[in-house]
């Protein structure tokens, strides 16, 4: 007589060939963008929330697809993020001098123990920055949701027009950004407006380059209104301030474009780097302190030991792991 299969029990589909290369071709594309955006702009982009919509776009066509094959998608597609990580460590050593070159297998080591101490670091890190997070709503959170969403049945027709609307969205920016390029380099018209100038008798010398493109257009639409504003008061004091006091202090002499852009790259640059220093410091120190006021207490804890018996637990049961990890 054959039993009945629990819930759940039924075959799903999960890791595919299909998903791996969607995931794939995905991660090599957030890749060059984001190293692109990080090394132009300074900032790169979370890559799990698109790499689920347009996984779900692209696999809402099989009829067999699932969440579980969706997630492993976004999953691939999220390595994108911490690939393109490389390029804020490789600029600070050319910056210090100390790497001249690029040998391959020192490199592999580097990106090697990077990824080996971000996993190791986000181990005892999860509770501060996703379980006790003061965020309203955590990038996990919002992609886990994006995904239930994509899966719902009862609201299919929803999740199909968002995730269309969602991968047209990607498509069209794509190709509108990919025309105003080829528009840009016919030289039909001018993408920037570049002017340096004198702004005092002392030697004081500054600039502006206003830049139009998409790109930073995108980056300014991820990263928000606050992001934004932090990096024109970053860039108003640099130009503003900066570059005209050490060029005065310096007393160059030469074409102003020079000047300005030597003294941006050997004085006002490490004045950048160093707060960023400092930010990373104490971003550190209030994970820390936020990581060890939720961190479990030692074990073996006595709330396992039961009432009614009047030994403790001897091994790490489920009981109490629950009570443990709680």
């Amino acid at each position: 007589m054959s039993q009945p299969k629990a819930p759940g029990a039924e075959p799903r589909t999960e890791l595919t060939v299909r998903g791996l290369i969607i995931g794939v071709v995905i991660t090599v594309v957030f890749t060059a963008a984001n190293v692109f955006f990080g090394l132009k702009a300074g900032l790169t982009f979370a890559t799990s929330i698109p790499a689920a919509v347009i996984s779900m776009a692209l696999l809402r066509g099989f009829k067999d697809s699932t969440i579980q094959e969706n997630n492993i998608v976004q999953t691939i597609a999220s390595a994108a993020g911490t690939l393109s990580s490389i390029i804020f460590v490789l600029p600070g050593m050319i910056i210090i001098g100390w790497w001249t070159g690029f040998p391959f297998w020192l490199s592999f080591a580097i990106c090697a123990l990077g990824g080996i101490l971000g996993v190791m670091y986000s181990i005892p890190l999860r509770r501060a920055l996703v379980t006790g997070s003061d965020l309203p709503y955590p990038e996990g959170v919002a992609c886990a949701e994006v995904l239930k969403v994509g899966a719902g049945d009862d609201t299919t027709d929803t999740a199909t027009e968002e995730s269309r609307a969602g991968l047209l969205a990607v498509v069209w920016g794509a190709i509108v950004s990919a025309v105003f390029a080829v528009v840009v380099a016919t030289q039909v018209f001018a993408s920037d407006v570049v002017k340096f100038f004198r702004v005092n008798d002392r030697g004081g010398v500054t600039g502006f380059d206003l830049g139009l493109s998409f790109a930073l257009f995108a980056i300014g639409h991820l990263v928000g209104i606050s992001v934004g504003i932090a990096m024109l008061v970053g860039a108003l004091i640099g130009w503003g301030w900066g570059v005209p006091h050490y060029a005065a202090l310096a007393g160059g002499t030469g074409a102003l474009a020079d000047i300005a852009q030597a003294t941006w790259s050997t004085k006002v640059r490490y004045v950048g780097a160093g707060a960023i220093g400092v930010s990373a410091i104490w971003t550190l120190a209030k994970l820390s302190s936020r990581s060890s006021a939720v961190w479990p207490a030692p074990w073996p804890p006595t709330a396992c030991a039961r009432p009614a018996r009047p030994t403790p637990c001897r091994a790490p049961s489920a009981t109490c792991r629950s009570v443990w990890w709680a």
